[in-house]
């Protein structure tokens, strides 16, 4: 197991690349799976959640190429549909939570898909129905074996059909997505999710053969089509990862250029973290972020608390709810954080308690941090990663406090982060890795 020591206090410098987008790339990589033809992803992020994918893949009987760092080709042309209902295949498929974006494009293309309960963050209960409704309503027989926690997908033909999914989710819609475009007929899929990953899919399917109209809204139309050719595709930048650039900036009094945003895919990210008083400048396509001795958070036109909630995009995204609430230690004035998708994604707050931080754990959704205005540093203590994002959120008070930290379990960062402890060595922190 591995810890960061993390020597808190610095002020931070420099310019900084954000990786690939992992969400992004968890489901580009699936939809390799829907073509005998090769595709070129680029960008890809070096992480440990988009590794396990591409070594499930690879075990799958996908053809892995490897031609850089982060840029990688993949050809689908002999897939391994038995290795499917494998102890190893149980055992890899288990291990992330990406793996469930498997199924669609296998039931579509070969008219089965099996996968075993997901793993993933612990950050309260993330069902799979919209997934397999999904299914359902396209015509394939569900079979969910209790005992092992294994689900099923059959059809020899998908039906398109119209639906009106339960929760926009973002898995979800993908996956019905990347087995409706090979069904016969017509599918509208409404509550659809449309955030810029699930875009970006459908923009790559499209270059595939596929015919979706409606990217970017809550309506998708797919006419379904017979085969579809390869492509290339590029990672979008990470916009959890910008987000929590931003916050860490303002935390440590830092000035700090985030290179390369995407910033036309960012939606009210940038505008949200200005609510908590942090000034930022975009220049070209790069956000600046100045070092700042004091931010404040904005109160509501009545003169109420500011809340910041997660929503389906084009709403706040709840990745970044765990960032959000850490950055706003340090604010003068409160704000409520209201985290309506998970109800334990807010339990790590009594960490960030123990090192100094004013917050009130209303319910298991909501905590309300009354901001300490920097008149008080957080200290060094040491805690454990609960998951991706608390994690980070636990780095980031780590790098502003007075003392020594140390953070365990980071094998939950390394998820969802790459290289994080040498790209911010190269902006001045004094984080170092140990193995236990």
């Amino acid at each position: 197991m591995e810890s960061f020591v993390i020597n808190g206090g610095n002020r931070l410098e420099g310019e900084i690349i954000p990786q690939g987008a992992k969400n992004e790339a968890l489901q580009i990589l699936c939809a390799v799976l829907l073509t005998p033809k090769k595709v070129t992803i680029t960008n890809l992020p070096n992480i440990v959640d988009v590794n396990k994918l591409i070594d499930l893949l690879k075990s799958m009987g996908v053809k892995v190429n490897q031609l850089s760092e982060s840029d990688y080709e993949f050809q689908a042309d002999d897939v391994n549909l038995e290795y499917m209902v494998s102890d190893d295949f149980k055992a890899k498929g288990s291990s992330l939570r990406g793996s469930i974006m498997i199924v669609g494009p296998l039931l579509g293309r070969f008219g089965k898909g099996y996968i075993p309960a997901p793993g993933g963050d612990k950050i309260g209960r993330r069902r799979v129905d919209t997934h397999f409704i999904g299914f359902q309503k396209l015509g394939a027989n569900f079979e969910y074996q209790a005992a092992s926690k294994f689900y099923k997908v059959e059809s020899p033909k998908l039906q398109g059909c119209y639906m009106l999914l339960d929760e926009a989710s973002v898995t979800g819609t993908a996956n019905i997505v990347m087995a409706a475009v090979l069904a016969k007929g017509t599918t509208q899929i409404y509550n659809a999710a449309c955030e810029p990953y699930l875009q970006q899919l459908c923009k790559m399917l499209n270059r595939m053969g596929a015919k979706i109209s409606g990217v970017g809204s809550n309506l998708l139309t797919i006419e379904g089509v017979e085969s579809l050719e390869g492509t290339e595709h590029r990672i979008l930048p990470d916009m959890i990862e910008i987000g929590s650039f931003i916050g860490m900036a303002a935390m440590t009094e830092s000035n700090i250029t985030i290179k390369d945003v995407s910033y036309n895919n960012l939606g009210i990210i940038p505008n949200t973290f200005r609510r908590l008083g942090i000034q930022m400048e975009l220049v070209g396509d790069d956000i600046v972020i100045p070092s700042q001795e004091q931010y404040e958070v904005e109160k509501f036109i009545d003169g109420s608390i500011m809340t910041i909630a997660d929503a389906p995009w084009p709403g706040f995204t709840p990745d970044l709810l765990s960032i959000m609430l850490v950055t706003a230690i340090q604010a003068k004035g409160s704000v409520l954080i209201h985290q309506k998708m998970f109800e334990s994604r807010l339990f790590f707050v009594d960490k960030l308690i123990d090192m100094g931080a004013q917050i009130i754990l209303c319910d298991p959704h909501r905590a309300t941090v009354i901001g300490n205005n920097k008149q008080q540093r957080l200290r060094g203590v040491t805690m454990t990663s609960p998951d991706i994002r608390a994690g980070v959120s636990l780095l980031i008070a780590a790098l502003s406090a007075n003392g020594t930290s140390t953070i365990n379990n980071i094998e939950q960062i390394d998820r969802g982060y790459q290289n994080i402890d040498t790209r911010l060595q190269n902006l001045g922190a004094d984080i170092t890795r140990i193995s236990q």
